[in-house]
């Protein structure tokens, strides 16, 4: 049977981390099955049923997030609340039923069923007073709630396909609203009417979602509905074992993307967390689309560790195209130096760009190492380059230009030739020579090494350099 999986985010606020993961699991289990089953789809549905907080940008923010990640779906996305009309017929459908029934309690009257439940230790917190009153007992004027007759006997079962069987005692769970009194459908009601209408034949989502399961299995046998495989995964948690917060990571994705890593990047480390295949670490699209299955999701909550995502985040830089590095870098550069760019700034950075990602482990600090390339002369040397740019280290410099000018052919090899030449014929140690040329053509103390660096830069590029230093 085709596999139907779906990410249904709230548009409050931005794609965090953890909503991230659970659309990579379901986009990985449907691509999985779309290449090695009987097919596999990847919805989107937008739950915008709380008006109050929903906003246009938060579902865009969704929208270039998952985009970002390289994580698309199937179809147009789905409102939720465009499909308000469908969810009321399917209450009214319960109600024909006898499967629902009208709630005129208000909320002075909820406010005391709760505390005296509370106080009694009971879980159920509705004490069921309409469930099987009299409709003409109704007060006038008083517009009722929807809830759900659900059974007050027995269990409801589920047999998660992470969390193995889980079960909760029916005198439990309360006769959930489905329809507020204003005859606006709840999340519980919507959920489960728009996985049904979807096709959805997996629900894979975060186990704080747990607890809401049992309820919507109600509600599916309610409407003699066929359940859905449920798939409820860990959440994400701190390297300290607290939820994860801020302060851990619990960032949009677009902060992310603005901190230089790269979507393959945080794909493989997000499918990492709560799912492995064997000892591999780096796993790229493809493998972990043939190997994704639900049955190598662990149960216990997976820590986020910012160290093992950098250094994920280096071995994919370090892998990437040069021509896409460059792209990625000047567009960060055109607005750290705005203005300062000088002409052939793309051509130095791309020649350069083997030297230079082989240091960085975002794309942050790859374009902070690649400035010195795109900037135009003169250079403003930082402290520590200037304090080597001593008189002494200009004459040096001074003295070397003129050996090095007259170099033949303009390689690596050759002004390193000239360089080392220089230094034993003056009785000094390389580095003598090579830190000042570091600082006056980098205006830094780090880089690449620096015959690289000149070979780069090139001749005029590297002489005009070394005059603006005398």
């Amino acid at each position: 049977m085709p596999v139907v999986t779906r990410f249904a985010p709230s548009p409050t606020g931005f794609l965090h981390i953890g909503g991230a993961r659970t659309a990579l699991f379901n986009w990985l289990f449907a691509k999985h099955h779309a290449e090695y089953g009987d097919g596999g789809t990847f919805l989107l549905r937008i739950e915008d049923t709380d008006r109050a907080r929903s906003t246009d940008e938060a579902v865009e923010a969704i929208y270039d997030g998952l985009s970002w990640l390289g994580l698309d779906w199937d179809g147009d996305a789905i409102s939720q609340f465009e499909r308000r009309e469908r969810h009321q017929e399917v209450v009214q459908e319960l109600l024909d039923k006898g499967m629902a029934y009208k709630c005129y309690c208000s909320t002075e009257e909820l406010a005391e069923m709760r505390e005296k439940a509370r106080a009694e230790g009971r879980k159920r917190m509705y004490d069921g007073t309409w469930r099987d009153r009299d409709p003409s007992e109704a007060p006038e004027g008083v517009d009722p709630a929807i809830r759900l007759k659900a059974p007050q006997e027995g269990e409801t079962v589920i047999e998660d396909l992470v969390q193995g069987r889980v079960e909760v005692a029916n005198e439990q769970l309360d006769d959930m609203v489905l329809m507020r009194a204003d005859g606006t459908p709840t999340y519980m009601l919507a959920v489960v009417v728009d996985d049904h209408d979807m096709g959805i034949t997996h629900v894979i989502r975060g186990d704080d979602h747990l607890v809401n399961a049992f309820r919507q299995v109600q509600l599916f046998k309610a409407m003699d509905w066929d359940l859905p495989e449920f798939a409820h995964i860990p959440l994400i948690h701190g390297p300290d074992g607290a939820k994860l917060s801020k302060r851990h990571g619990a960032l949009g994705v677009e902060a992310y993307r603005d901190m230089g890593y790269l979507p393959e990047a945080l794909r493989n480390y997000l499918m990492r967390l709560s799912w492995s295949h064997g000892d591999e670490e780096i796993i790229s699209t493809a493998q972990a689309i043939e190997w994704f299955g639900l049955d190598a999701v662990g149960r216990g909550a997976a820590r986020f560790d910012f160290q093992k995502l950098e250094s994920l985040n280096g071995h994919y830089i370090r892998q990437a195209d040069n021509d896409r590095l460059t792209e990625l870098v000047m567009e960060r550069l055109k607005d750290t130096l705005d203005g300062k760019l000088a002409e052939g700034a793309a051509d130095r950075v791309k020649m350069g760009m083997d030297g230079l990602k082989e240091r960085a482990k975002n794309l942050k600090e790859l374009s902070e190492n690649a400035q010195f390339y795109a900037i135009s002369r003169p250079l403003q040397p930082d402290e520590k380059a200037s304090q080597i740019l001593t008189d002494e280290a200009k004459q040096t410099l001074s003295a070397l230009r003129a050996d090095v000018a007259g170099i033949d052919e303009w390689t690596e090899e050759n002004i390193q030739a000239a360089a080392k030449a220089y230094a034993e014929a003056h009785e000094l140690k390389l580095g003598k020579v090579a830190q000042p040329l570091r600082a006056a053509l980098t205006g830094t103390t780090v880089s690449p090494g620096i015959f690289e660096v000149m070979a780069v830069l090139g001749r005029d590029e590297s002489l005009a350099r070394l005059d603006d230093v005398r």
